[in-house]
């Protein structure tokens, strides 16, 4: 099943970031996107994950044209269905790691996964103010957080560039085993060249074009 379709999407700021971008992205299947700074990655990640609209082009999202829908409709699609995952993790300070879960927890009604906990070695801490954690902790309490809302599309911004190489690794193959699973997806924007060949398709962002290069 297609759950995300983009057809010809363009985008600029001061200068043309790149255009007639599309792509694909079918259950169980995981693309990364790579390119040097600047070249556009967050801000086609963004587009996708309905952050930002296009200037030009369509995205669908599990069939729907996410142009069409109504603010309550988007809200409840980004809830439910989407689960975006940065390198600053957005967790809420004056809370424990157990408590960011829980938020996630009662808005999408799903429960808090301790398993999950275990493979991310955050089961020890989770308790812990977040602000007591270390910056690595804190990304992978973000992880969890997403993955508790258990989103059929997962959006990933550098979702390990606070993580040792070992830990990276690690977190790949539960995102993977995740989207297998659930029948789910993932699009991946990274650095990392051997993060990103460890996805189904790898596509490079270069002079403005989109580019598959697996």
């Amino acid at each position: 099943m297609n759950l995300l379709s983009a057809s010809n999407i363009a985008h600029s700021f001061e200068y043309e970031l790149f255009s007639n971008v599309s792509l694909d992205l079918y259950e169980k299947e995981s693309i990364a996107i790579i390119g040097v700074s600047g070249s556009g990655k967050s801000t086609l990640l963004h587009i996708l994950s309905t952050l930002l609209h296009p200037q030009k082009g369509d995205v669908k999202i599990l069939q729907k044209d996410i142009a069409t829908l109504k603010e309550k409709e988007l809200a409840k699609l980004r809830r439910e269905a989407l689960g975006l995952v940065f390198q600053s993790h957005y967790l809420f300070k004056g809370f424990s790691a157990y408590e960011n879960l829980e938020v996630a927890e009662i808005l999408a009604q799903k429960p808090i996964n301790t398993e999950l906990l275990q493979a991310l070695e955050i089961e020890h801490c989770i308790h812990q103010k977040v602000t007591e954690l270390s910056g690595g902790q804190q990304q992978r309490v973000s992880i969890a957080r997403v993955l508790t809302k258990q989103p059929r599309l997962i959006f990933a911004d550098e979702p390990t560039g606070n993580l040792d190489a070992k830990t990276a690794k690690d977190v790949m193959e539960l995102f993977f085993s995740y989207i297998n699973e659930h029948n789910a997806a993932m699009i991946l924007v990274t650095h990392d060249e051997g993060l990103a060949h460890m996805c189904d398709k790898v596509y490079r962002l270069h002079e403005k074009e989109l580019q598959r290069i697996k």
